[in-house]
């Protein structure tokens, strides 16, 4: 070609560049930006014109050389549309750049005329130069194989070198031993199997077994990302690094191009980058034209590979926001965010290490999850062979590896394992076995033994270790984990460089820019040596050091922008706070051990302080680890003790190492612990590490893996497995699996869609699964006949006990042998014993086929298979299509199967005529117990007892003993069964076909026939055919549309069926029941317990119950009365009848009333719920003298109606209650009338009417004529003062009136109580009546009159005193004695002091003889004697006052007149002044006749005290003096008994409470030598000791009267005690003695013992709370008082031999009136009396260890001790056999009142049996059951029933007194 024509060819050429470049001056601008970086585009370009742009944006171009031309020449070619014949042009310009050049410099005329038209040809021929098409590929092509070969190079020669060069990992020059890899579940993308291991363990060096597997993939289109998960260690860099030498090596072929970036890097990066300048300026730069070359990888991006390493040290947060063009700039974590999306380099394979948890927001969900889990056994022993260059130290290192368990699983982390390794290196020479590993017990010190090892002169050099620290830690705190020179002194680098603690390499910090970075070899090292700075620096204070020690959870937020570096540096502060470290920095920190010991205390405590936290779980794994490198057994045991006992673990992934760590803390726990692993990756061989725990009671795995057939990790312990989505093929292997995992518990598969053949090989293994405990195939394919296999698999494996199969649900539940199993174990012992063995291979199964769609010929198939199989407790075929014949078929195999509880046939289309075929397993089985049969509600269920064989054995096993078995001869069987057809559409015709099919077994207990069409005409027929259906239980015809007709005929069943004794109808609900007595253990096996009735005697021998009969919500007109009379007086007796209806008329009534005599068996009769009419207390009345059998009449509100009717000779004392009536004051003379033909009326109620004070004044003028022989109750009938004021005045016109008491206040009382005879003693007691002054005149005249009043309450009638003393003034008698008491409310203000109260009495007319006084409780008694009469020496002691005219002597005149007679004065709880003590000094010398003075509990002061001994001194008459419980001290009390001088006449002195001692007690024992008369002395707690004891004996002599000695609550010992029993013999008297709560041992006990003997008259000894010893108990047997009444031992520590001997004295004693022998042992020691107590009134038992064994002789021995009244014997251990025993003897116990049962352990049961004893009659009052073992509804609802049975804790239980009694 001519220059002319080239030249030309170039000039239009070029024309078209720059129009081309003209329409694309965007991508124009960026590719110059790319090439160009340095030129400034700025607005110099942008104001030219487009083409001048171009040009000159082009010159630059082609000024850069022919690289940068070429590459941007192919950028237009592959990136514009350029027709393929100006590509070929464009690509000739690299042979002319000369020519080109040229053309660059024309300006914009010149080119425009010069252009070209772009389809047109070139006619010349182009230079040889200017390739062609294929030429331009192939050269592409050329170039990007020479860059991938360079990478090859690249790789090769990186890796190549056996020695670890910069950025190679440490020790890279070992065998690489391939880590455990598991995908994880939810990386569904993959081929390969879900838990194939990658790395084989046994194979040769340098090979890998499915290392391809980590990327192959189903996806052919979009990213393909892996990401890498492992802890710190694991091995994930070396991973990386190991992938690109296998690269490089050519094993991974299906890679053309391998690339490896590390996140520390390129955090260094700060600004944007393209992906181009990523993969060549960051890694290798092609050679040539790198556009070509990145073009070539994005055609070829699925033989890509881009490995990111430490994707969780990325220190930027994932941006969500992007630019349009996926090629724009962006940082790093941008483009690894675009490469894993897909939108850069579409095709291509990602790969990104991490550790878990810590992942970005940018990661794909798609993308696949591999866990890196380390080293197992083998692949450590395989790491230490290849370590360990010959074999003597491989297996010397072995030894000590696998001699301790804790370095061993420290091992499981290759990172551990290399470090343990290279310190055995160092150690194993010149050591002994075990001492090697003992030194390396943690993480921690392996690391300080690497320290050791790899210093050369094996010293410490503390201040470059220490520069290292800091430098750690000021890298762990700023986030940096690469440093440069600058960061590092030069000293500490050059010293980490050369013991290989730092690495240096070079860092890339952007396009251009390189330079060299250092860190420490592994991230772990670096934490190691920042907590080494933290302990060992002086610079690192405590507080700044706690801080540091915390728990890292582990569930990080993805958007946390912060680098977590420090997750090792709390576990190593932890370890370098342990003991064994303490030395080492000591050394390092050049300080004492104190003060290194000082820094370590501060972890230690932060750590205690940790433990007591509630964490999360993986907060508990952090910590176990921090405590494990402690070695402090002390914490442990303390983090072992704060764990909770169910421990959950959720959702996080565990190692091999983090269960070791938790299984060390777990040894030092006492207790059991609940594991719980749930949602959380675990190393297959994890469980491992709980073998031998035994703390952990329960552990539970959910959807844990399965190991391999072939695999040597097995589970081996009890947990569970659950899993979905299983495909044949996986099922395959599961079966292959499962018996390998023998420890399973729960295996689901639902929701898998499994066939029948996967069901049946599923299946097959149960055999080989000894644990487990349920198998779930629920929602899979599963046919009839395959459920026909399953139910045969179920009847033949001894394990299954439940096939559920319900629909879609297909459950199996097994029962595990047990650990005593003579199958699982061959113990020659269990082997020996056949009934065990026989036991152990007994088994039960329940078999649930619901809704199966079984057919008649299925069960057959069923039966056949059953009939061979074990016993059944359960066959339930509900649901199913058997139909009549096929339920006819199970019923008829029925006694041939063996089930236990329950056969189910509902909702199978049984028909009416169905139902008699299916009855005929009633006659034979002989286990059936109920058939219930309803065709309304398909219902068809047969209930089953067990076998015989297996129900005797049963009962012997029961609690209770044949004794308490009930009786009755015309009990049923046990095995009598309970048949119920309701809703059946019976009729009449079908009536007889029934009875005969039932006819044949006589042994029904209960037959329902509600819900059918019987009528009247088919209840008349079946009353005549029940007879032939043997004894029942109870009938039920509810729902059979009866009338009471019918029902009438139904009485006639009471004459022909003996077991009928209950009759109930109800009109409204056609309630229908027939029944017998109902029965206590089969109401208690039932749930139920039964109603009690007064007289009924149930279980307790031969008794006659009566019969009832119910009539309910019936309209009761008179004839339909009339004939239900007469259908019942062929009844027999004794009958109870109650009806009901709303309203009852006055016809109706009468007409009942009138038949009433033609019923002479009738013993009860109710009226329940009815309007009677207003004239029904009238005729009432009237019955007392038409009917005499009537007893009782109880009539209430007009609506309740009771009559108790006795026979002639069971006649009693009448009574009559009308309450609520609406009774009036003209009803009261009729009524009194009628009543007054009644000659035997006991009590008359007539409560809640309104009668007011009119109908009272009618009363009681009609009263006399009433012959009430017990109580009339006139309350809340609206009385006032009125009415008491009538009552008072009537008190003279009743001489049969004993007693009345009236409350007008909120109580309204009003009872009068009368006796048979007249009385001459009468009492009234007066409440809350207010009255006001009027009052008082009409009221004193009226007492005035009532001659026999004995006895005057007023209880807050009057507002004050001085009504009272109104009162006291107008009251006179004639003559006669009378006691008044006068009360005001505690809660009452206003002056109640001594002064006043005495001036109160000094008004009153008659003379004082008695006055007690109590200030606290506002209470005043006065003892009136009438007429007054003078005292001459009160008279002349009275005159020498009279002189004196001050307000205190009149005062004292006046009460030395009134109580000139007085001999009693009392004065408790009061305060006494000094004016009241002058005043009562006066008194008490006019006092002549005083022989009772009583001063207790109350304040006088010291001037008192001598007024008052001064005024005593004189009584010299004195015979009773109680100065007990006042609050003196020595020198009162001295004072005080300054009064006992010259008191020879007294007879009885209470000193109680008083301190006598030392003068005290001399001043006592002087007076006490005088007092020849004394027959009663008091002294209790009044410190009294031996010494005193002994002065006390002595002055005792003299009192030969004495008759009572109290001294307990002392302390005397066993010399006072011995003291004292020497004088006791010489006391003929002594009738009491109370020595109780001393200090008195079985010495003096024994003394005392010998001593009493001899007190013949001694009739109440009380010794209690001494510890006396059976010396003393022995001592006593020898010779009781014969008249000993009391005898308290209680709290003696006697043992059951002492109580024998004890017990066997006593028996027969006659006047023993109340023992107590309480908190002593009388387990099997409590006698057993023959003669018994005659007079025994009270027993106390309590807390004396007795039993059920020991209750059976002292029950039996109550029946002699006829006057019991309480029996206390709570707080022992009584069960219900005691509770029989106590309740078989207590209708016979007429006296007893009260019984306490508290604290002991009796049941339902036998507080049931309580009550049945109860209603016998027994007159008990109260029996305490508070703390018993029964369920609080249970107890309630025995309380409703036997009001008397109080399960309260404070006894608050009301005396329930029948009316009547």
């Amino acid at each position: 070609m001519d220059p002319v024509s080239l030249q030309l060819g170039t000039k239009n050429l070029h024309g078209y560049l720059v129009r081309l470049l003209s329409r694309n001056l965007g991508w124009l601008d960026a590719k110059v930006k790319l090439f160009l970086p340095s030129v400034d585009l700025g607005s110099r370009y942008q104001a030219l014109d487009p083409t001048q742009r171009v040009i000159l944006q082009l010159q630059k171009l082609h000024a850069q050389g022919p690289t940068t031309w070429k590459s941007f020449i192919q950028c237009v070619c592959m990136e514009l549309d350029v027709p393929m014949d100006m590509e070929v042009l464009l690509m000739s310009t690299w042979g002319h750049e000369d020519g080109f050049s040229s053309l660059l410099e024309i300006d914009e005329e010149s080119q425009s005329d010069s252009q070209l038209h772009p389809g047109l040809k070139r006619t010349h021929q182009s230079c040889g130069s200017s390739p062609r098409p294929k030429q331009f590929r192939k050269q592409q092509q050329e170039l990007a194989k020479r860059y991938l070969q360079l990478l090859r190079t690249s790789a090769q020669q990186r890796y190549g070198n056996r020695t670890p060069g910069p950025g190679q990992p440490l020790a890279f020059h070992q065998a690489y031993v391939p880590p455990i890899l598991k995908w994880s579940r939810a990386s569904a993308p993959f081929h390969t199997q879900e838990g194939a291991t990658i790395g084989n363990p046994k194979a040769e060096d340098g090979t890998d077994v499915n290392i391809r597997d980590l990327f192959s993939t189903k996806a052919s289109k979009g990213p393909r990302v892996t990401v890498l998960l492992g802890k710190a260690g694991m091995g994930k860099t070396t991973l990386a690094h190991r992938l690109c030498q296998k690269w490089a090596d050519g094993q991974l072929d299906r890679f053309q191009a391998v690339f490896l970036f590390e996140f520390r890097q390129l955090n260094l990066i700060t600004g944007s980058l393209t992906l181009p300048q990523l993969l060549f300026d960051m890694y290798l730069r092609p050679e040539a034209s790198p556009e070509a070359v990145f073009q070539h990888l994005k055609e070829n991006a699925e033989g890509i590979l881009l490995i990111f390493d430490g994707l969780d040290e990325i220190l930027q947060p994932c941006s969500d926001k992007e630019t349009a063009d996926p090629e724009d700039p962006a940082s790093a974590l941008t483009l690894f965010s675009r490469l894993c999306r897909g939108t850069l380099l579409p095709g291509c394979s990602v790969m990104a290490t991490s550790r878990p948890g810590k992942l970005p927001a940018c990661l794909p969900t798609e993308a696949a999850t591999v866990h890196m889990w380390g080293f197992d056994g083998p692949r450590v022993e395989e790491y230490v062979n290849h370590f360990f260059s010959d074999q003597p130290s491989q297996e010397a290192a072995l030894v000590e590896l696998q001699m301790d368990r804790h370095l061993w699983s420290m091992c499981a982390v290759p990172a551990l394992c290399r470090v343990a390794c290279l310190c055995l290196h160092h150690l194993l020479p010149g050591r002994s076995r075990g001492q090697s590993a003992a030194l390396l017990p943690t993480m921690t010190q392996n690391y300080v033994q690497m320290l050791l090892t790899l210093n050369p002169q094996g010293v410490l050099r503390a201040e470059p270790l220490l520069g290292l620290g800091e430098v750690a830690l000021s890298g762990l705190e700023s986030g940096k984990v690469i440093f440069s020179a600058g960061d590092i002194p030069a000293s500490t680098l050059d010293f980490g460089a050369a013991l290989g603690l730092l690495t240096s390499f070079c860092v890339c910090r952007g396009p251009g820019h390189r330079d060299t970075g250092y860190a420490f070899s592994h991230l772990s090292l670096q934490e190691f040596f920042a907590a080494l700075h933290l302990l060992a620096s002086p610079q690192v204070d405590r507080e700044a050091l706690s801080q540091h020690v915390t728990l890292h959870s582990r569930w990080v937020q993805r958007t946390k922008a912060r680098l977590g570096l420090s997750d090792h540096l709390p576990t190593f502060l932890a370890g370098l706070a342990s003991r064994a470290c303490r030395s080492f920095l000591s050394l390092l920190a050049e300080r004492e051990e104190e003060w290194v010991a000082a820094k370590q205390e501060v972890v230690l405590q932060a750590l205690k302080k940790l433990a007591t936290r509630r964490l999360t779980g993986p907060k508990v794994v952090e910590l176990c680890h921090r405590v494990g490198e402690t070695q402090d057994p002390e914490l442990a045991s303390f983090m072992a003790r704060s764990l909770p006992q169910q421990l959950p673990f959720h959702n996080f992934l565990l190692t091999y190492a983090d269960l070791a760590s938790l299984t060390s803390i777990l040894g030092h726990r006492d207790g059991p612990i609940h594991l719980d692993f749930e949602g959380c990756p675990l190393e297959p061989r994890c469980p491992e590490t709980l073998a031998g725990c035994g703390q952990v009671e329960n552990l539970r795995f959910l959807v844990y893996p399965l190991p391999h057939p072939h695999s040597s990790c097995h589970l081996c312990f009890p947990c569970r497995l659950a899993g979905s989505k299983i495909t044949a093929q996986g099922i395959s292997h599961l079966v292959q699996a499962l018996p390998f995992c023998p420890q399973l518990e729960e295996v689901s598969f639902q929701d898998n869609q499994l066939k029948d053949r996967e069901v049946l090989n599923i299946v097959e293994v149960l055999s080989c699964l000894p644990r487990l405990q349920k198998l779930d195939l629920s929602r899979n394919n599963v046919s009839v006949s395959t459920l026909l296999s399953l139910t045969k698999v179920a009847v033949t494996c001894p394990t299954i006990r439940m096939l559920q199969v319900r629909e879609t649900d297909l459950i199996f539940l097994l029962s595990p042998p047990t650990e005593t199993d003579p199958e699982l174990q061959g113990d020659p012992d269990l082997q020996g014993n056949a009934n065990q063995r026989k036991e152990a291979q007994r088994r039960s199964l329940a078999l649930r086929l619901q809704k199966c769609q079984l057919g008649v010929h299925d069960v057959e198939v069923l039966i056949a298979q059953l009939r061979e199989g074990p016993q059944l407790d359960e066959v339930d075929l509900s649901g199913n299509q058997l139909k009549d014949k096929g339920c006819q078929l199970m019923a008829e195999a029925a006694p041939q199967l063996h089930i236990t509880k329950k056969l189910d046939l509902s909702d199978n289309e049984l028909s009416v005529a169905g139902v008699l075929g299916v009855l005929s397993v009633v006659n034979t089985c002989q286990t059936l117990t109920e058939l219930h049969i309803s065709l309304l509600h398909k219902t068809v269920v047969f209930t089953f007892a067990p076998e015989l064989e297996e129900q005797e054995g049963i009962q012997k096993r029961a609690t209770f003993p044949d004794s308490l078995m009930f009786q009755m001869s015309s009990e049923p069987s046990l095995r009598s069964p309970r048949i119920r057809l309701t809703h059946c559409a019976l009729q009449a015709q079908r009536l007889e076909l029934l009875c005969k099919a039932l006819g044949g077994s006589c042994r029904l207990s209960h037959l329902d026939l509600s819900g059918n069409a019987l009528g009247d005409e088919g209840v008349a027929l079946l009353a005549r055919l029940l007879p032939g259906l043997g004894s029942l239980q109870s009938l039920n015809l509810s729902e059979n549309h009866l009338s009471l007709e019918g029902v009438c005929s139904l009485t006639q069943c009471f004459s022909t069926l003996r077991w009928l004794l209950h009759l109930e109808f109800s009109s409204a609900s056609q309630h229908v029941i027939l029944r017998g007595d109902k029965r206590g253990r089969d109401l208690l096996a039932a749930g139920s317990l039964p109603e009690f009735r007064a007289g009924t005697r149930l279980g307790f021998g031969q008794r006659h119950v009566p019969r009832s009969f119910c009539l309910k919500e019936c309209q009761l007109e008179p004839l339909s009365l009339s004939y239900l009379c007469k259908s019942l007086e062929k009844c027999p007796g004794p009958l109870e009848v109650q009806l009901s209806c709303e309203v009852l008329s006055d016809q109706s009534l009468e007409t009942l009333l009138h038949h009433l005599p033609q019923l002479p068996q009738l013993s009860l009769l109710q009226l329940s719920q009815m309007q009677l009419p207003p004239e029904s207390p009238l005729l009432l009345a009237d019955l007392f003298s038409l009917c005499p059998q009537v007893q009782k009449v109880d009539l209430r509100s007009l609506r309740h109606l009771t009559l108790h009717l006795r026979s002639s000779e069971e006649q009693e004392d009448r009574c009559c209650w009308f309450t609520d009536c609406g009774l009036r004051q003209e009803h009261v003379e009729p009524l009194c009338g009628l009543l007054s033909k009644c000659e035997d009326l006991h009590q008359l109620d007539l409560s809640a009417n309104l009668l007011g004070d009119d109908g009272l004044r009618c009363l009681l003028e009609c009263l006399p004529k009433v012959p009430i022989s017990g109580s009339l109750d006139l309350s809340h009938n609206s009385m006032s003062q009125e009415s008491v004021l009538c009552l008072v005045e009537a008190l003279p016109s009743c001489p049969r009136l004993r007693e009345a008491s009236v409350n007008l206040g909120s109580k309204q009382s009003f009872w009068i109580h009368f006796s048979r005879q007249e009385e001459t003693g009468k009492t009234l007691r007066l409440s809350e009546c207010h009255f006001k002054p009027e009052h008082m005149p009409r009221l004193a005249a009226s007492l005035s009159q009532a001659l026999q009043l004995t006895e005057l309450t007023l209880t807050w009638c009057f507002p004050g005193l001085e009504q009272l003393t109104v009162l006291l003034g107008l009251l006179t008698w004639p003559t006669g004695v009378l006691t008044l008491r006068y009360c005001l409310p505690v809660t009452l203000g206003g002056d109640f002091g001594v002064l006043t109260l005495l001036e109160v009495c000094a008004q009153a007319s008659g003379n004082i003889t008695g006055i007690s006084i109590s200030e606290t409780q506002k209470q005043l008694c006065i003892q009136l004697e009438f007429p007054h009469q003078e005292n001459p020496e009160a008279v002349a002691l009275r005159l020498a006052h009279c002189d004196l005219g001050t307000h205190q002597n009149l005062l004292a005149r006046k009460l030395m007149e009134t109580c000139a007679r007085l001999r009693q004065l009392s004065l408790s709880q009061v305060n006494l002044c000094d004016a009241s003590s002058l005043l009562l000094q006066s008194l008490l010398l006019s006092l002549s006749e005083l022989k009772n003075f009583r001063l207790t509990s109350s304040c006088v002061s010291s001037k008192g005290l001598a007024l008052l001994t001064s005024g005593l001194s004189h009584c010299h008459l004195l015979e009773e003096l109680d100065l007990s419980n006042n609050q003196l001290g020595d020198e009162g009390t001295e004072v005080l008994l300054g009064a006992l001088e010259g008191k020879c006449r007294l007879k009885t002195l209470d000193l109680s409470h008083l301190p006598l001692g030392g003068s005290t007690l001399a001043v006592l024992t002087q007076g006490l030598g005088h007092m020849t008369l004394l027959q009663s002395l008091r002294l209790s707690k009044s410190n009294i000791d031996d010494v005193g004891c002994c002065h006390l004996s002595k002055a005792l002599r003299a009192a030969t009267s004495l008759e009572e000695l109290s001294l307990s609550h002392n302390q005397i010992g066993n010399t006072g005690a011995q003291d004292l029993a020497a004088v006791l013999p010489g006391l003929p008297e002594l009738r009491k003695i109370d020595l109780s709560a001393n200090g008195i041992g079985p010495a003096g006990g024994a003394r005392l013992a010998e001593s009493l003997t001899l007190c013949r008259h001694l009739e109440e000894l009380m010794l209690g709370c001494n510890a006396l010893g059976d010396c003393t108990a022995l001592g006593l047997a020898k010779g009781l008082p014969q008249h000993l009444r009391v005898l308290h031992l209680p709290s003696s520590h006697l043992s059951p031999e002492g109580v024998l001997s004890l017990g066997q004295a006593l028996d027969g004693c006659p006047h023993v009136e109340e023992i107590s022998l309480a908190e002593n042992s009388l387990a099997g020691g409590v006698p057993r009396f023959h003669q018994g107590f005659p007079v025994l009134r009270k027993l106390d038992l309590v807390s004396c260890e007795i039993d059920n064994q020991t209750a059976k002789p002292l029950a039996a021995s109550f029946v002699l001790c006829l006057a019991l009244e309480e029996i206390m014997l709570s707080w022992n251990l009584l069960g219900d056999e005691a509770a029989a025993e106590l309740a078989r003897v207590l209708p016979q116990m007429g006296r007893l009142k009260r019984m306490d049962l508290e604290k002991n352990q009796i049941t339902a049961y036998g507080a049931w049996l309580l009550a049945e004893g109860l209603a016998q009659g027994s007159g008990i009052q109260v029996i305490r059951l508070w703390n018993n073992r029964i369920p609080p509804d249970m107890a309630q609802h025995l309380q409703n029933q036997e009001p008397r049975l109080d399960f309260a804790f404070f006894d608050n239980q009301p005396q329930v007194i029948p009316r009547g009694t």
